[in-house]
């Protein structure tokens, strides 16, 4: 059950019920940072009404996700608004929303079936299962295959069985266009229905067949307001067989992930990727929001850096904590 500062209750839950209003999104570790508008909710007979499409924005909320594990990468979930600070571009915020919750998601799941995943596929069809088995309800997926060339086979849906029964079926053949996948991922995910929003990347190499580069797509994640998590299943062996992609296929998909606010996983044993795919699931769904007005209120169109720090006392745990470094601001 979600944890909210009293309060901020009805603000916060105002703010995601706010599905017409714009958003402008964030850069960074563990999570997405998006900007929606305040709006002051109308009340007949006592009761407040949902917003209207045609609000007035007066300021904007930039929200803040954090996930905040210990050494072993358990998630820490009974800290309070007190254990937080939040910066921009240096300068303390006050943090005037806060919230522990298992909000629905939008996950597009990216499922590389390139030849190379032909005896890695049994282990990676189980590894979907696991995470599926972590959904609630609410949430919605879409599954992106890509060998040479992505492909969308599943569009978004509530039916995770859906997603899974097509996975199950599938023939590795051909060569890894990994960026073109995420290229249209994020593209279907302009459709998403809930605020947050994830990539999952089961994926066995770099990339070698996309026409987007790595630099178009890291540009379009620094806009974008979707966490990216993966699991790379890479050899360890170095030798002339493995080509430069493939040799550097572990760093992209650590700096994508980093990018937004994501974790990379690499498997070392495929019979640890249904272990790793459940944890991301968990992952997701035990993450901190804070929110806050930026102080700066220029509608200036930069990027504005983030930093969060936790309380001393609890610095002293070992605790590592993962966020969306910065956003660009709206722009006039």
């Amino acid at each position: 059950m979600a944890r909210t500062d009293h309060n901020a209750a009805c603000l916060a839950v105002a703010f995601f019920a706010c599905s017409p209003c714009w958003a402008f999104q964030a850069s960074g570790v563990d999570t997405a940072v998006s900007i929606l508008p305040r709006f002051r909710p109308a009340v007949s007979n006592g009761q407040t009404l949902l917003p209207r499409a045609d609000i007035r924005v007066d300021s904007a909320l930039v929200l803040v996700p954090a996930q905040v594990t210990n050494s072993l990468g358990v998630p820490i979930t009974d800290l309070r608004k007190e254990d937080f600070k939040v910066f921009e571009d240096g300068v303390e915020q006050p943090i005037t929303n806060f919230s522990l919750e298992d909000a629905p998601l939008s996950i597009g799941l990216l499922f590389d079936i390139s030849g190379s995943m032909r005896n890695k596929i049994k282990k990676s069809t189980e590894a979907a299962a696991a995470f599926f088995k972590t959904s609630n309800p609410q949430d919605e997926f879409f599954l992106v295959e890509f060998g040479d060339r992505p492909k969308l086979t599943v569009p978004f849906t509530s039916d995770a069985d859906e997603v899974y029964d097509r996975i199950a079926h599938v023939k590795p053949f051909g060569r890894t266009a990994l960026l073109d996948a995420i290229h249209m991922a994020m593209g279907q995910m302009k459709h998403a229905r809930n605020t947050r929003k994830a990539l999952v990347i089961v994926s066995d190499g770099g990339d070698n067949r996309s026409r987007h580069s790595e630099r178009e797509i890291k540009n379009a994640m620094l806009e974008g307001d979707v966490q990216v998590y993966a699991m790379g299943i890479f050899d360890t062996e170095e030798g002339p067989k493995r080509s430069i992609e493939e040799q550097n296929g572990p760093k992209l998909l650590e700096e994508l992930a980093d990018l937004t606010g994501g974790r990379e996983y690499p498997v070392t044993s495929l019979d640890d990727l249904p272990f790793i795919s459940a944890r991301i699931g968990n992952q997701l769904r035990n993450q901190y929001l804070l929110g806050y007005s930026p102080v700066n209120r220029e509608r200036d169109g930069k990027y504005r850096t983030i930093h969060l720090a936790i309380s001393r006392a609890r610095e002293l745990l070992n605790l590592r904590v993962y966020y969306r470094h910065g956003y660009f601001a709206p722009a006039l």
